[in-house]
Order: structure tokens, then C-alpha cells, then sequence
């Protein structure tokens, strides 16, 4: 039997929990779904990632509401991905920061992308109607992005660790806290995306950036907090792990003279004991053995994800 295009099945509602990480600092998580977060500065906030809609996010902006009226001043966009990003309106934010690369990424493939993950993804977009449009930066960086939070709560460290999801994806660093939104350059009991990524530079050099903060709490794009130096050791290793296991797999059969296919079940089968259960990992790992395949043909870039080409993928490799 065919297996339902992408997540197209998945209509369940996931349970939320608002978890407070320390004095002032909030994550969302969701059973799988997009994580996201807050952190209060003296006087204001900054509110990391926007989730799909303006609807969605507004939800999530009431339960956060019931610990702070403080007035949004940042949104930090970790990178371009529709949901990550289109809800962008409903936090009314005086800035809207990513790197540089994210926006260069929403002007070249911003609307493909929309409709792309929209298709895959329909549950997480909640009144589509209610987006505004493509959401742009106001403030971007090259290297790294300082905001000083001011009554003695240090500073929000916004940093590019390198190519690893895609081409412009940042973390933010709580130094004081040890605190970091690590985006989906690190999952922790979920899955992972790699339809747009660097697979080589994200398992070493991008990886390894991301350790060496030294978080003792550490809260990836989906999946569970990870708390204490062991819990984000383990939660990078994952992340590594899965790019590991992809890069051997589809290599192989890359150098062998293999087909798409025979990476793809290969890959699979090495993959599905260990994280077959984890969110979306059905989902994601048609796109992912096809990006890492290209970049093993030498596509540096990853080419446009469209509705079209979507559907294309899956029915050769999951039908």
C-alpha cells in the first residue's frame, strides 16, 4: 500500500507544553512539531521563531502571555522554511532578524517553498488564509548579532555556526544561562529534515560550532528540551548520527553505480530501527536521500523544492 504524501495524513492535534528553562526564558514544544521560544529582556521581548500562520502563532503568543506582558521588540527567524516564518505578523515585532543567507533564500525560492511545505504539512497551517504574505527581514548578519538584554540578564547571542539545514540557519546563545535555540540544525527525539542541506559540513565543522557553546540546556527545532551537558551532548550526537548513517548509506550506493532507490532503501533500513518511530522521519527521508544524492553528484546548492517536484520524489521512493 501507498503511504500518505509527506505528512498529509497527519491530522492529529499534538499536545502543547510550555516549559519555563530559567528566570524569563520560555520554549514551546509539541510532540514533534516546530519548537519555539521567548526570552525577556529588561523591558521587552524576543520571541524565536514564528511558526506557519499568524492564527498558530497568536495561540502560542496567549499561553505566553500568562507569564509576561512585555512588548515584543525581536522576533529571531532561526531560517527560511514556510513554517518557521509566516506567522511572522501576529508578533508585531519592531525587528525581524535572520542571517543573511535566509533572506537571500526567501527572495530565490521563498513562495516555491510556501507552497511546497504547505502541501506536505497542511495541519501546521492553521487558517492559511490569515498569511499575509512572504515574510522579510528587517535586520540581518554575516557572522554574529548581539542584543543586550538589559537588568543584568547578559546578552542574546545570535550566531552562524555554518551550512548544516540550509545555507543561513543561526542559533541564539544565552551565555548567563547556558541556554541555547540550536533551530533544526539539532533535533532531540525527532527526526530530521535534510531537503535543503549541507549534509558534509553540517555532520563535522556546523556540529561541531554547535557543541562547543557548552549549553547545558539546549532546545532544537523539534522534539524534547535537552537538559543537562549529557542530555545535549546526546541530542548533537543524534543529529550527527542520522547525517552519518545518510552519508555512508547513500554514498555507497552513489560510488557502486547504485539508484536512487537502492540509497533510499538502503538508508532506510539502517535508519528505521533506531528513528523510524520519531516524528516525521517517513516524512522527511524521501527529500533527504534526494538532496544528499544531487550533492554527491556534485549540485552544491540544493535545487527548489516545489509542490510539484514534492510529489515527483515521494512516488518514486516511497509508493
Amino acid at each position: 500500500m501507498a503511504r500518505p504524501f509527506a505528512s498529509s495524513a497527519d491530522l492529529g492535534e499534538k499536545a502543547q507544553t510550555l516549559e519555563v528553562l530559567a528566570d524569563g526564558v520560555y520554549a514551546l514544544t509539541a510532540e514533534g512539531d516546530p519548537n519555539v521560544g521567548a526570552i525577556e529582556g529588561e523591558d521587552f521581548l524576543v520571541c524565536f521563531e514564528a511558526l506557519a500562520t499568524p492564527v498558530a502563532a497568536a495561540e502560542w503568543l496567549a499561553r505566553l502571555r500568562r507569564h509576561t506582558s512585555k512588548p515584543i521588540r525581536y522576533l529571531v527567524l532561526s531560517h527560511y522554511h514556510a513554517v518557521r516564518v509566516l506567522g511572522a505578523s501576529a508578533f508585531d515585532a519592531d525587528v525581524i532578524v535572520t542571517h543573511e543567507k535566509t533572506r537571500e533564500l526567501i527572495a530565490e525560492r521563498g513562495e516555491q517553498d510556501w507552497a511546497s511545505e504547505y502541501a506536505r504539512m497542511p495541519r501546521l497551517f492553521k487558517e492559511p488564509g490569515s498569511i499575509p504574505g512572504l515574510t522579510w527581514p528587517t535586520a540581518t548578519f554575516s557572522e554574529r548579532f548581539s542584543i543586550d538584554l538589559g537588568g543584568g540578564r547578559g546578552d542574546l547571542v545570535l550566531e552562524y555556526c555554518g551550512r548544516g539545514h540550509t545555507e543561513g540557519d543561526l542559533v541564539a546563545w544565552l551565555p548567563k544561562q547556558r541556554i541555547l535555540f540550536a533551530g533544526d540544525l539539532v533535533e532531540s527525539q525527532a527526526a530530521l529534515y535534510t531537503g535543503d542541506a549541507f549534509h558534509r559540513e553540517w555532520s563535522s565543522s556546523t556540529l561541531d560550532h554547535v557543541a562547543s557553546f557548552g549549553a547545558e540546556t539546549l532546545v532544537g527545532g523539534r522534539g524534547a528540551v535537552a537538559r543537562g551537558r549529557e542530555g545535549v551532548a546526546a541530542a548533537i550526537a543524534q543529529t550527527r548520527d542520522f547525517l552519518d548513517v545518510m552519508l555512508r548509506e547513500v554514498g555507497k550506493a552513489h560510488e557502486s553505480g547504485g539508484t536512487l532507490k537502492e540509497a533510499f532503501d538502503s538508508t532506510h533500513a539502517v535508519l528505521e530501527p533506531r528513528y523510524g518511530s520519531w516524528p516525521i522521519f517517513e516524512h522527511c527521508l524521501p527529500f533527504n536521500v534526494s538532496r544528499l544524492w544531487d550533492e554527491l553528484d556534485g549540485v552544491e546548492r540544493p535545487r527548489i523544492w516545489t509542490a510539484e517536484r514534492d510529489r515527483e520524489v515521494w512516488e518514486r521512493l516511497q509508493s
